[in-house]
């Protein structure tokens, strides 16, 4: 069985509905219902007529990407779907054929029913090459370089790695190919796999401490060993007695946590008579928690590694320089091309 790239939209703006209701969904909401579409060809005809403006390289992109969704993912398929709300992949099995789905919100209507079999894979759990398929500018694409499917399907069964081999069916010509990746997060994968060899444990809460403090905070960290909940406690001025008061709890595994460490840190908050708190997991959260996240908005705020990476980017430059260097990360311009997804 094979394994397929399906996005939920460039900012995972439907994800969620994704997640919810057990579907792989696509854009291109101006396409009519395609069930009744008996080949690539009229498949074609169908987006000259939608889509008379664009550029003829743009729609045979198109086209072979809806084609590949509509036809070509097969009941049993894995779908990996990359999440934008957090720093981690979902991936279940396709169980059914193409459905038009007019019921869900705008951008929701072509979809193929999945069983989500794990929502929240950290990023970490998966090689470099596999990543760097993740992140190719497609909204649907096949994922086989390397045996990616077998050790993909590893990672989701718990598996030890299999060996990285070119597959027998790959040549350089060959449409299932995924094409350039986004370098940016391909970038960003590789300085957080370096934060998660460098940083375990106690080195990760002072790392997120010295995030903190660059930001304004004093703050104190906890000893090693029993913390009660808390692993950094923070305030503002100069002594850390202006408000906001923060405590801070850290997890450097690499699994996702469950609500009951947010609902911990939130009893947490007041045995210290902080009003907010922040929790760190690199490993990610389970659904759970982002859902009551939502619902604690004005008082707790998660971290997980991709947003640790991105509070380090923005602050890299007024860190300390033994931190910089244990993190050596160098400023580039690159050119931003085109995206005809």
């Amino acid at each position: 069985m094979a394994v397929w790239l399906v996005r939920a939209g460039k900012r995972g703006e439907r994800e969620q509905i994704a997640l919810d209701n057990g579907l792989a969904l696509i854009g291109w909401d101006e396409l009519p219902d395609l069930s009744n579409i008996q080949s690539q060809e009229e498949m074609k005809s169908l987006f000259d007529l939608v889509y008379p403006d664009e550029k003829e390289k743009t729609v045979a992109n198109w086209v072979g990407q809806v084609w590949s969704f509509f036809r070509r993912i097969q009941p049993g398929d894995l779908i990996v779907l990359p999440l934008k709300s957090q720093s981690a992949i979902a991936i279940g099995k396709c169980t059914g054929p193409y459905q038009y789905r007019p019921d869900l919100q705008e951008g929701a209507y072509h979809t193929r029913p999945v069983e989500w079999i794990r929502k929240e894979i950290p990023r970490s759990a998966f090689d470099q090459d596999i990543l760097y398929s993740f992140g190719a500018f497609l909204t649907v694409g096949r994922i086989k370089r390397n045996n990616a499917e077998e050790r993909i399907r590893a990672v989701l069964e718990g598996r030890q790695p299999v060996a990285v081999s070119p597959s027998a069916e790959e040549d350089e010509n060959d449409d299932d190919i995924l094409p350039l990746s986004n370098l940016e997060q391909y970038a960003r994968d590789q300085i957080a796999k370096h934060i998660a060899q460098k940083f375990k444990g106690d080195d990760l809460s002072n790392l997120v401490a010295a995030l903190l403090e660059v930001q304004g905070y004093q703050t104190q960290t906890s000893q090693p060993g029993a913390d009660g909940g808390v692993d950094i406690i923070a305030g503002r001025g100069t002594m850390g007695f202006d408000r906001p008061w923060l405590c801070v709890q850290v997890k450097s595994s690499e699994q996702p946590v469950d609500v009951k460490i947010l609902r911990e840190l939130q009893g947490v908050l007041k045995n210290f008579g902080a009003e907010q708190g922040l929790l760190v997991s690199w490993g990610g959260f389970k659904q759970s928690v982002l859902r009551e996240a939502r619902r604690l908005f004005f008082e707790i705020r998660l971290w997980d590694a991709g947003e640790l990476v991105d509070m380090l980017l923005q602050n890299y430059d007024k860190l300390p320089e033994d931190l910089q260097a244990e993190i050596p990360l160098k400023r580039i311009w690159t050119l931003v091309l085109e995206d005809e997804t």
